[in-house]
């Protein structure tokens, strides 16, 4: 391992910080267990939450690339039992975020009413009556679902003052925004179930005082640089989804006391920043498909600039008009990305359908027969028995060979 003493770093010495910071240089566990699941958020900072469904729901992939096969109840007790390690926020965008980060996140709930997107701002402006309806709702009730709250509906509310289901929504959605109340799991149809922050996070997370503002974006920034290892302004804001006017005093602050370091990366246009504690190897043995939500690949520009790799996703881009597939993953073999595969899990015929195969340019000769295997983990993991390649992409042919 060097350390590092240098203000000039090559790409790819930038690439191997950035996959060292996410956790590809931890040594797998043989059975991954929560102190393996806790390492890994540690390294990622939150696990971005999405409801697509086609292979396996986002939050679960990116422990997956970092850990191997494990047992997916492990996030389920971490988000969902106490002694509870995770909760749900809009820390990126949704996404389980550990406990502790809970108090730094008070500024963005108390900003609530300014900051939340249109339904749920909408609502709380024009229908108070509902929301504050629905906080006591899930108080006395809770942990319950939106179609819960919606089903208990005053007759008299709905028939006078025209409240819904979508309304209902929304109102929960602002309360979660503002930190009200917050989710103390998910049901099999991954649905919130709502709670309140009593009754899901630890006394001491509540008991640790609010931050000030100024603070929560100092701590989120070093949050986002230690994830990060190296990256730009823009990047570092990105993580957390700051603005620039909180973030650029935190940065200015960081970069003070040293505990960021300004440095050149060779090919980026803009000044970049490095974490001091940050690892450079010499060499990532990592192999890993990425989800399209992977802190790796969220931002495209960066994944551009570190891997050379241009990368977007496709699902809602008319099929027709689609280059590599619905829901393609980049495959990760060393420190370089040097594939992408559309893939599909149809768990009626328990497969794992390759739609499409597509080497970089500059892949390696052993890409096929390293995604080849990588591709029976992740099948043998998501209970698939069997995998078929589709006649797709120019790893198509090699890979269905590897993979018989």
């Amino acid at each position: 391992m060097t350390h590092i003493h240098r203000d000039t770093l090559s790409r790819a010495q930038a690439r191997r910080i950035a996959l060292a910071a996410q956790g590809f240089l931890d040594r797998r566990h043989e059975v991954p267990t929560m102190r393996t699941l806790a390492r890994t958020v540690a390294r990622t900072g939150v696990l971005q939450i999405d409801s697509v469904n086609v292979l396996q729901r986002a939050h679960y992939m990116p422990l997956f690339s970092r850990m191997g096969p494990y047992d997916t109840d492990l996030l389920h007790r971490a988000a969902g039992r106490s002694p509870r390690r995770l909760v749900e926020y809009w820390a990126h965008v949704a996404a389980f975020m550990p406990v502790d980060l809970w108090p730094y996140m008070q500024h963005r709930m108390a900003r609530a009413r300014t900051e939340a997107w249109g339904g749920p701002r909408s609502i709380a402006e024009r229908r108070p009556d509902l929301v504050s309806w629905v906080y006591d709702e899930v108080r006395a009730r809770g942990p319950v679902t939106a179609r819960q709250v919606e089903g208990d509906l005053p007759r008299a509310a709905s028939e006078n003052w025209g409240w819904n289901w979508s309304e209902t929504k929304q109102a929960l959605e602002f309360l979660f925004f503002a930190g009200e109340v917050t989710a103390s799991g998910r049901t099999p149809q991954f649905e919130r179930l709502y709670d309140v922050p009593e009754r899901v996070l630890p006394p001491e997370v509540l008991a640790v005082p609010t931050p000030t503002a100024a603070e929560a974006h100092l701590e989120l920034l070093r949050r986002a640089a230690r994830s990060h290892g190296v990256a730009t302004e823009a990047c570092l804001r990105d993580y957390y989804r700051m603005s620039t006017q909180d973030a650029r005093p935190a940065l200015d602050a960081l970069v003070e006391s040293g505990e960021v370091l300004p440095v050149t990366v060779e090919g980026w246009d803009r000044p970049a920043y490095l974490h001091r504690d940050a690892r450079l190897p010499r060499r990532v043995d990592a192999r890993a498909l990425l989800s399209p939500f992977d802190p790796v690949v969220w931002e495209r520009s960066r994944t551009e600039s570190l891997f050379g790799f241009h990368y977007r996703i496709e699902i809602y881009v008319p099929e027709h008009l689609r280059r590599h597939g619905y829901y393609v993953l980049p495959f990760l073999l060393g420190d370089r990305l040097v594939a992408r595969v559309d893939l599909k899990a149809d768990r009626k015929a328990g497969l794992l359908v390759v739609k499409g195969a597509y080497a970089e340019p500059d892949a390696p000769p052993e890409t096929a027969a390293e995604l080849a295997v990588e591709l029976r983990s992740l099948a043998s993991w998501l209970g698939l028995p069997e995998t078929t390649v589709a006649p797709r992409g120019d790893l198509a042919e090699p890979l269905s060979v590897e993979l018989k």
